[in-house]
């Protein structure tokens, strides 16, 4: 396959020896490789690898350096594979029981994963991308002036947070949001934000942060 190039934003370095696995994914090395990628051939024949053709591909990359991959045939049979990974800036490798570990190469950037040639791209849950605007917003630490917060949160994982007090003044970030489970980061020029997200419904998502003590409703708009 054709390899694709582009900006690849890297985050710290790290070896092939063993990883430490962060206590919280705002400290893990590769924030922007968290989640659940998708490859999809672009003929019906799919792509020959090792004797077999294959249509499609999933694979999910957790903070704990664990794996998850499907691969789709295109005589219909998923193939799964599951184990460990280490990765440093330019390699990544796969381990499984009972197989011989797998080293690939690769390129990052918030959005896109290119392994060996092959261009993924990631995918935000179902029904979290959209306009959220806070019915109800509090906590200990949440300044008293502010009134509203407006979130975007695109599909392509960039969003955009503007924060409204009392008094009519307003601020705003942009960059980029990466998630693990109920995890939610906002990181942007300044700083990050992180929190925990809920959606209760489709039309409303809920964000608590205990260490800052805040809560906010939000309803999609």
């Amino acid at each position: 396959m054709k390899k694709l190039f582009f900006i690849v934003v890297l985050f710290a370095l790290s070896t092939f020896s063993r990883p430490t696995i962060a206590d919280d994914i705002t400290e893990f090395d590769y924030p922007f490789l968290l989640g659940n990628w998708y490859w999809f051939s672009s003929t019906e024949a799919g792509v020959e690898s090792e004797g077999e053709n294959y249509r499609a591909m999933h694979v999910q990359f957790k903070s704990d350096y664990q794996f998850a991959m499907r691969l789709l045939r295109i005589d219909g049979k998923i193939e799964q594979l599951a184990g460990e990974y280490n990765i440093d800036e330019t390699n990544i490798t796969f381990m499984t029981e009972n197989e011989e570990d797998q080293m690939h190469t690769y390129m990052l950037s918030y959005n896109q994963f290119v392994l060996d040639g092959a261009r993924f791209t990631k995918l935000a849950p179902e029904n979290l991308p959209g306009n959220w605007k806070t019915s109800a917003i509090s906590g200990v630490d949440v300044d008293q002036s502010i009134s509203e917060l407006s979130l975007t949160l695109r599909p392509d994982f960039l969003f955009s947070a503007e924060v409204s007090n009392d008094k009519g003044k307003s601020k705003e970030h942009r960059g980029i949001y990466y998630i693990e489970d109920n995890q939610l980061v906002l990181l942007y020029e300044d700083g990050q934000h992180d929190s925990e997200f809920e959606l209760t419904s489709n039309d409303t998502l809920m964000l608590t942060n205990t260490h800052f003590g805040m809560e906010a409703i939000l309803q999609r708009e």
